[in-house]
């Protein structure tokens, strides 16, 4: 994924401002793909030149809000239909797993503690915003419940793993 299709797909969703963005990143994609305000204005700033996106509307303070283009909508839909995802090819904590073995066994299992830790941690807040959120009945809170449903399972194999494998220390 890109952070130009996360833009692309939120603006397809609602127009906003950059502002806008950086709110709904935090609220919906923190797990799942971060972004920083300078990361977001600067991609729209490059998606506005590649005519993805335009200035809808501009309020006080130089506020601009964006929408889509139909080249946008177009370039989101080849992504969402036609690009085979990938999925994380790179995970610096299993790669880390693997090289364990040079540490001493107390060390080993404390980064296995630190990280069952870290996932309960983002299990619970994503418990957090299911007890929270209010779910209507459009499309986009079908599939924002689908993509939170993925994060709560994800993070309870991820804690059974680490659990699993603490005790593989005895």
């Amino acid at each position: 994924m890109s952070l130009r299709h996360a833009v692309l797909g939120l603006l397809a969703q609602q127009p906003g401002s950059g502002y806008d963005l950086l709110k709904r990143f935090e609220e919906r994609f923190t797990y799942v793909w971060p972004a920083t305000q300078s990361q977001l204005y600067g991609e729209l700033g490059k998606m506005e030149k590649a005519g993805l996106v335009r200035v809808a509307a501009e309020g006080p303070r130089g506020r601009k809000e964006y929408e889509v283009t139909p080249e946008g909508h177009a370039d989101l839909r080849h992504w969402l239909v036609e690009v085979v995802p990938e999925g994380t090819k790179r995970d610096d904590r299993l790669l880390r797993v693997f090289f364990l073995s040079v540490l001493p066994p107390d060390e080993a299992k404390a980064y296995l503690q630190k990280n069952l830790e870290v996932f309960q941690e983002r299990l619970e807040a994503l418990r957090e915003i299911e007890r929270v959120t209010e779910w209507g009945p459009g499309p986009g809170a079908r599939y924002g419940r689908m993509s939170l449903e993925f994060g709560l399972r994800q993070l309870t194999m991820l804690c059974d793993w680490a659990e699993w494998s603490l005790k593989q220390f005895g």
